[in-house]
């Protein structure tokens, strides 16, 4: 309690991103209509160009605040009780894992994965999303859902096929991009057989038919029991 990651120690700059911070106002001024992405290429070139003794003075500070980082963080992890330490290190390992994930993501957007295919209600959801009254996004996302629980099977339709279309449309843009994987060797991405294999319509419908069957027949047992 009272303890929380935000006290915890910053870690320093890495000798790049001193360079950046120091260099980014004179760059914006320079380049005024640059976006900042063109800003941050800017500055990358002009890193690679730096003769290496004025790199060296970036690392140099690196290294000093470095070693301040591990003295103030001997001092904080010394003024935490065992039930604090554990808790941080679970808040770090879930904020780890946010961070890998967000990599994995841009790392599959940069390889150019296809989007996953649409449910009818997100396709529903676009169309009318802009054009629905609402005073938050998340009001309006609650009328939209509600309108379209009501809709009749003939009005989600439409919906319901444009769904269908987009899930063929997935499929065959993943197998032409899985095949582009395993030619660049990164099999770690493609999908295992069983993620790909999909149960039929009826097949599914029958499944669930049976459950609901075998429910039913429990609570009938069950009802009967406690009589």
């Amino acid at each position: 309690r009272g303890i929380s990651s935000d006290q915890r120690p910053k870690r320093p700059l890495t000798a790049y991103l001193r360079f950046v911070m120091d260099n980014r106002p004179a760059f914006r001024e320079k380049n005024p209509e640059a976006s900042s992405v063109e800003l941050i290429k800017k500055l990358a070139g002009a890193w690679k160009e730096l003769p290496a003794s004025q790199k060296q003075v970036y690392e140099e500070a690196r290294k000093t605040d470095w070693k301040k980082y591990g003295e103030l963080m001997a001092a904080y992890k010394a003024q935490l009780t065992p039930a604090q330490a554990a808790a941080l290190k679970e808040e770090r390992r879930k904020q780890l894992a946010k961070r890998r994930s967000i990599r994995a993501k841009r790392e599959l957007n940069l390889l150019g994965k296809p989007k996953r295919a649409r449910s009818g209600f997100n396709i529903f959801l676009s169309e009318n999303f802009q054009e629905s009254e609402g005073i938050s996004p998340v009001a309006k996302l609650k009328k939209l859902f509600d309108t379209w629980q009501k809709l009749s099977t003939a009005q989600k339709q439409p919906y319901l096929q444009l769904a269908e279309d987009d899930k063929v449309r997935y499929e065959n843009e993943m197998k032409s991009w899985e095949a582009k994987m395993i030619e660049l060797g990164r099999e770690d991405l493609v999908r295992s057989k069983k993620q790909r294999v999909k149960k039929k319509p009826a097949e599914a419908a029958k499944h669930a038919e049976t459950t609901k069957a075998s429910s039913a027949g429990n609570k009938a047992k069950l009802k009967k029991s406690e009589e």
